[in-house]
């Protein structure tokens, strides 16, 4: 199995400079594979099929890893807990580890079942060990840049020692030997104070989120499917797109309701990545439609920061799209400042109503 090239492409898939946190999750995923009494392998495959993952499943068994997974599924899938243990194993949200579990883990499965074989204990073992040769040097091109010595090693075996406990306290109910206790609620601690601020995050976005309705499966003229919210963005472009009596104009915008930034700046934050990746699928669906991307923001500061602000986000989402393999030549974007208020700038809602990054369909 060369894991290598499933870090390497998930460097490329993420655009990370560091394969850092790739690197964590895959050991945090071994490990629990190689975790006989948390179920295994088989335990972890089993998980999946109950959340109605069993074709994906059976068509990674076949050599058929298909599409990544999105991070809403495979958070679903795994259940907080758990999503939350592998997370802070490999230092980041859970809404990137989610994303990146949805990439990592087809790869995984099917480098670990060829021919649809099960894989030995010793399988897994033989691959943590690959990994740890990677992780210590076995390959220069695996290290981020800026790394440097010091204790920067020891936090993999830290991390590492928490996940383990986590892992065996989710799968086992709490019901691990008594000689574990003090390690289990130790890591448990840890877990909880590391996570803090992601979890805030996350309960912030979901109450946000729940009003655009359950997640339903569309598929795309290209075969591509798509889990997304039925009163999202994305259903609602498509529908606009597929509607030959609604034509293009200079009036009709969609606003992304799935994007975050971090506060002041024009920086995406990770659980952005689900909705980029599905408007760059549908636009790949779609070839002949081009689209003009608008940021913009309140009425509060100064005005032409406010204008560099909405320009700059308008721009990272443009970029964004291009790195997600659309043609430059069908995107453009532009800043608008706090022109085009859709809300009172006069209270807080209306603030942050006015806050967006938008889309227009130029052509289709």
């Amino acid at each position: 199995m060369n894991l290598e090239s499933i870090i390497r492409a998930a460097v490329s898939q993420f655009g990370i400079s560091s394969s850092e946190s790739i690197q964590g999750l895959l050991k945090a995923l071994l490990n629990l594979f190689a975790d006989e009494h948390s179920g295994g392998f088989a335990g972890f495959l089993e998980k999946l099929r109950s959340a109605g993952l069993g074709s994906v499943v059976n068509d990674w068994l076949a050599g058929r890893t298909g599409e990544p997974l999105t991070g809403v599924v495979m958070e679903k899938a795994l259940g907080g807990s758990l999503l939350s243990q592998l997370s802070n194993a490999a230092g980041t949200s859970q809404a990137s580890a989610a994303s990146m579990l949805g990439f990592l883990v087809p790869k995984l499965v099917g480098a670990l079942t060829p021919g649809g074989s099960m894989p030995q204990r010793s399988d897994i073992t033989g691959a943590l060990g690959s990994l740890a040769s990677l992780t210590s040097g076995g390959s220069g091109a695996m290290h981020g840049r800026g790394e440097s010595g010091g204790s920067g090693w020891l936090w993999p075996i830290v991390l590492g020692a928490m996940l383990l406990f986590g892992v065996l306290w989710v799968f086992n109910q709490g019901k691990t030997p008594p000689v574990h206790d003090v390690a289990k609620e130790a890591a448990k601690t840890a877990t909880e104070t590391a996570s803090s601020a992601a979890s805030a995050l996350t309960d912030a976005t979901r109450a946000a989120w729940a009003a655009l309705g359950e997640f339903f499966k569309r598929k795309l003229p290209n075969g591509v499917e798509l889990n997304i919210p039925r009163l999202g963005v994305e259903n609602r472009l498509v529908d606009f797109i597929e509607d030959a009596a609604r034509p293009v104009d200079k009036t009709t915008w969609f606003d992304f309701d799935r994007l975050l930034f971090d506060t002041g700046k024009a920086t995406l934050q990770p659980a952005s990545q689900e909705q980029l990746e599905n408007i760059a699928a549908i636009l790949k669906a779609f070839p002949k439609v081009a689209i003009k991307v608008g940021g913009y923001t309140d009425n509060t500061g100064d005005k032409a920061a406010n204008m560099k602000l909405s320009a700059d986000r308008a721009n990272n989402v443009m970029n964004e799209l291009i790195r997600l393999g659309v043609d430059a030549k069908r995107l453009s974007a532009e800043g608008y400042g706090d022109q085009h208020p859709v809300a009172d700038n006069a209270t807080e809602e209306g603030r942050a109503k006015n806050r967006r990054i938008s889309m227009r369909v130029t052509e289709k």
